[in-house]
Parts: structure tokens; C-alpha cells; sequence
């Protein structure tokens, strides 16, 4: 049996990433474009940088987009954290099926469907729209993913930890706090900074909850492609690009640390057997 990547393997693989990066990395060279036109190249240049910064309108929805990330992720991560931990430890309980697909529904429902739902239960609450109604239905798809995460992170948690801490008076709720949250806590960060790279890309669902003076990032920047697209589209996407590429890779580390962790603790476990 051989071993390792055949050469059609790697043409497979070259050719997957370049359909996938070749767009992104065009958009990236020419956000350093002197040109005004955004398909001819005329030398590198950061102007179109200082221009974006004088833009008060994308400023003004920068600000928008990072107010609604910070706190849908916040607010995603304890609702998530809940809902993990739930189906997690409390693994039989009357209508348990129907909770876990309601949490995990968003997941695969169209994002349409969820802004369009979200909007007229907003209408039917009486609710004003705005960066409140934005962020919290930022915040009901974003827990999904953390609730995946904690769930995960949790079935592979040494209970006898925390059976041990409450075996000697401790209560659930300061176990929780002082056990098990610490332990999980890579895991609580991963899922943070997931819902915050989802909500800062986010444009459907963002569209249907908005309301007058709470239009993100990606609503200008739509907006603004509809009539053409500049330089300084080309430069804010490549900042975004670069926010969420870091939010991605600094979860993919805490990850990886935390399953070396595992692993090195079951090896321990096993050892000491």
C-alpha cells in the first residue's frame, strides 16, 4: 500500500487551493493599486489606505460591525456554553432530541430563512431594529458553533475531577466555575472568536434586522459594489480578510493545543494504570 500523496493528488490539491486563494490574493495585490481603476495595475501604492481611513461612512460602519461582533460573540459564547454543557451532562431528560435540534437547527438553515424568521418576530415583538436586534440575531447562529465546541470539548473531560471537588462539599455551581470552566476555557476562546469572525463577514441576515443608522461593514460595502468597485473596496476587504484570517488561525492553535492536551493527559492516565 503506498504511503503519502500521489502526484494526482497534488495537482488535485494546487488546483482546489488556486480556484480558491487566486481571487482573494488579485484582491489583496490590487488594494496596493496607484491606479484608480481596480482591473489595471499602475504601480504599488498605499493611498487608497489613507483614503479608507478618511471615509467617515465606512468608518461609521466599521464602528457598527465591531459593536455587534464583540457582543453577539460575547453573548453567543455563554448561550453556547449553556447549551453545551447541557447536552453534555444532562444526557436524558424529556425532550431532549427536540432541544438539540433546535439548537443545532441554524446550522443548517438557510441564512435567508433565519433573518427573514428573526425580522418578523422582531415586528411582531414591537422591537425598533437596530444594532440590538443586529446583534442578537448575530447571536442566535453564532452559539451554535459554540455549543458544538463545548459539547465536543466536554466529552472528552475527566468527570472524576469534578465528582472528586464535589465529593469533598464543593457546590455545582463553584465546581462549574472553578473545575470545569478553566479546563474548557480554550475551548469557550475558540468558540469566541469563531462568532466573531461569523458576525464581521455577515450580510443577509445582518440586512433583515438592521434598522436606520446600524448598517454594518459588509452593508456598505454591498452597497457600494453595486455601483462599482474602487480601490478602497479592494483595501477594506483586505483588512477584513485579515481580521478574520487571524480570529481563524488563533482559534485553529487553541485547538490543536487543547487535543495535544488530551492526548498528553490520556497518555498520563494510561501510564499511571
Amino acid at each position: 500500500m503506498r504511503k503519502g500523496l500521489t502526484a494526482f493528488n497534488y495537482i488535485s490539491l494546487i488546483l482546489g487551493f488556486s480556484f480558491l486563494y487566486i481571487p482573494i490574493i488579485l484582491l489583496i495585490i490590487f488594494s496596493f493599486n496607484e491606479s484608480r481603476l481596480v482591473t489595471v495595475w499602475a504601480g504599488f501604492s498605499t493611498k487608497w489606505y489613507g483614503a479608507l481611513a478618511r471615509n467617515q461612512s465606512i468608518l461609521d460602519a466599521a464602528v457598527v460591525t465591531l459593536k455587534v461582533a464583540l457582543m453577539s460573540s460575547t453573548l453567543a459564547v455563554v448561550l453556547g456554553t449553556m447549551a453545551g454543557f447541557s447536552l453534555s451532562r444532562f444526557r436524558r431528560f424529556k425532550g431532549r432530541t427536540l432541544f438539540s435540534a433546535m439548537i443545532f437547527a441554524p446550522l443548517v438553515m438557510p441564512d435567508v430563512i433565519i433573518g427573514l424568521s428573526l425580522l418578523l418576530m422582531f415586528v411582531a415583538m414591537g422591537i425598533d431594529r437596530g444594532i440590538v436586534t443586529i446583534t442578537l440575531a448575530h447571536a442566535t447562529f453564532s452559539m451554535c458553533y459554540v455549543a458544538v465546541i463545548i459539547q465536543s470539548r466536554l466529552s472528552s473531560f475527566d468527570r472524576s475531577i469534578e465528582e472528586a471537588a464535589m465529593d469533598l462539599g464543593c457546590p455545582p455551581l463553584k465546581t462549574f466555575f472553578l473545575i470545569t470552566l478553566p479546563v474548557i476555557m480554550p475551548a469557550v476562546v475558540s468558540g469566541w472568536l469563531l462568532s466573531f469572525t461569523l458576525s464581521l463577514d455577515d450580510l443577509v441576515i445582518a440586512s433583515f434586522t438592521t434598522g436606520p443608522g446600524a448598517t454594518t461593514l459588509p452593508m456598505r460595502i454591498y452597497s457600494q459594489v453595486r455601483l462599482g468597485v474602487t480601490p478602497q473596496i479592494n483595501a477594506v476587504s483586505t483588512i477584513l480578510i485579515g481580521i478574520v484570517a487571524v480570529g481563524v488561525l488563533i482559534a485553529s492553535i487553541l485547538n490543536r493545543r487543547q487535543e495535544m492536551q488530551r492526548m498528553r493527559n490520556e497518555r498520563m492516565a494510561a501510564d499511571n494504570a
